[in-house]
């Protein structure tokens, strides 16, 4: 095991269109894509699809949902650590002018304990919330053992304050910010105080605020794609994280502004695709899209 990810597992449903039905009413969708979804759980195929294969303590039903889930993670080598559910989680998104609306069947009843699971070669933890129980045993335990861990703070959990303090590194979303009502600088303020060594706030098309393993406060401006190849923002934080965690792991010697800006084309790359599977990038996809935007020159072309 080389990373572990835990999370709750969807199946994504993502359509366009250019109007919403109403009362009886019919409307053709103009495309759409049926994926795997959840925070932590794209993050983990994006992971797998640059080239290292995590494990992954997910959510799993006995229907068809969750034997699709399977031939789904069997696909990338991904090991399935199943934590049984009654039903899968469903998620139906509607992505239209770079915002998502999203409507979501979930059952996080877990029938059974999470795994006990040995991790030994492990190097990196990524949760989401989901699973609190399984996230603050695993945060703990790789704490203590020196395992770099990773939070996607996309909203406020049961238990967000205690797993903090365990985290390494902390990217949270804007929601969080307003859950906790809070600006992204006083989040950023208050992730130092939880002894996150760094942390940051994405704020969409205004990139990533964050700071450093020194405290310093940066700015990762967007790519400045145009609106019109915009095609679907969902999962594009998942794709984020799961990137980083991967350049991370590839190369941990490298500092975390090299290892965000990986992310950032990662998620560039997923917005102009349709659904989380299509979003995955390759690594020539990666350097495609910081050749396309030129990163990593002295002054890149938007400044």
């Amino acid at each position: 095991m080389q990373a572990l990810f835990i999370g709750q597992t969807y199946i994504d449903v993502t359509f366009i269109t250019d109007h919403m039905p109403t009362g009886d009413e019919k409307h053709v969708a103009s495309a759409y894509a049926v994926s795997f979804g959840g925070n932590a759980v794209t993050a983990a195929f994006c992971c797998a699809k640059l080239g290292i294969v995590p494990d992954l303590i997910a959510t799993v039903a006995n229907d068809w949902l969750g034997r699709m889930f399977q031939d789904m993670s069997a696909k990338y080598g991904i090991s399935i650590h199943p934590r049984k559910v009654n039903s899968s989680s469903l998620s139906f998104i509607m992505p239209k002018d770079g915002k998502r609306a999203i409507v979501r069947c979930r059952d996080d009843e877990h029938i059974h304990p999470f795994p006990m699971l040995n991790l030994k070669g492990c190097r990196a933890l990524h949760v989401d919330g989901h699973q609190p129980d399984a996230a603050i045993h695993y945060a703990k335990l790789c704490r203590e053992d020196g395992i770099l861990t990773s939070l996607d703070g996309g909203g406020l959990r049961t238990n967000t304050h205690e797993l903090l303090e365990f985290i390494d590194v902390a990217i949270v979303a804007e929601r969080l910010c307003e859950q906790m009502d809070k600006t992204p600088q006083a989040m950023l303020d208050y992730l130092k105080s939880r002894g996150c060594r760094v942390g940051g706030v994405t704020m969409g098309e205004q990139g990533l605020l964050w700071y450093d393993e020194a405290g310093a406060v940066r700015k990762l401006p967007a790519l400045p794609i145009a609106s019109e190849r915009v095609i679907d923002t969902n999962g594009a934080g998942d794709v984020f994280h799961g990137a980083y965690v991967y350049s991370y792991l590839s190369n941990p010697a490298k500092g975390w502004q090299e290892h965000f800006e990986f992310a950032r084309a990662a998620s560039t790359y997923k917005i102009q695709r349709l659904g989380n599977e299509a979003g995955l990038p390759t690594l020539a996809d990666i350097d495609a899209v910081k050749a396309e935007f030129q990163v990593g020159r002295k002054k890149e072309f938007w400044d």
